[in-house]
């Protein structure tokens, strides 16, 4: 991860921006830098490689609006490797690992967290880094979206974070399941769910 002194000079950077700019919103793309490597891995592998794309356009959007992109993923049970090491084994796996990390690996100004467990906050320096960032509102995107993406969800909205999670950038091991995932974070989280064409900006209105 960069470390929060790299983020606080990102941030004072970012309070001389023009308006227009939303350096308070963060992306957070969680898992998709993944080996596939269990029960159901191939469905969502596939469902992962398709929402990519739509990942990557709202990626640039961030990027256009200045805005952090943050990866968080799981270590793979490495407790010793770097995210480097992540990318390099999903694009060895070739398969849909690769396909991904081809479209949507991190770039050098892109912040990094690996994750011991579900939920980005658990365990990680991802609180300090949003802090650091005066980092506002989140958009979660990735996989799954009844799993990491969800118990990312609880966290953030427990910490009073405003949410948007694209529905058409999540997946899950079934569309109904990602369904279910959304109708929840809706509900219960009171989470912005449109599809990222339907959204202009880094946020909902």
């Amino acid at each position: 991860m960069h470390d929060v002194h790299n983020a606080e000079r990102a941030h004072a950077q970012n309070g001389n921006m023009k308006t227009g700019h939303d350096p308070h919103t963060a992306l957070l793309i969680t898992d998709m830098v993944n080996l596939f490597d269990f029960e159901g891995g191939r469905a969502l592998g596939a469902a992962a490689v398709a929402i990519a794309p739509r990942i990557a356009a709202l990626r640039q959007r961030f990027d256009d609006a200045r805005a952090p992109t943050l990866y968080v993923n799981d270590n793979f049970a490495h407790w010793q490797g770097q995210f480097s090491d992540l990318i390099s084994a999903c694009r060895d796996a070739g398969g849909a690992s690769a396909d991904i990390v081809q479209v949507l690996a991190p770039r050098p100004h892109d912040y990094h967290v690996l994750k011991p467990k579900h939920s980005a906050f658990l365990a990680t320096p991802l609180p300090i880094l949003l802090a650091k960032l005066g980092v506002r509102r989140l958009v979660l995107a990735g996989i799954a979206a009844d799993s990491c993406v969800l118990a990312t969800a609880q966290d953030a909205n427990m910490r009073e974070f405003p949410l948007w999670i694209p529905k058409d950038g999540v997946a899950a091991i079934s569309q109904a399941r990602s369904r279910d995932a959304l109708a929840v974070m809706s509900r219960s989280l009171h989470a912005h769910v449109q599809a990222t064409r339907a959204v202009t900006g880094v946020f909902p209105s």
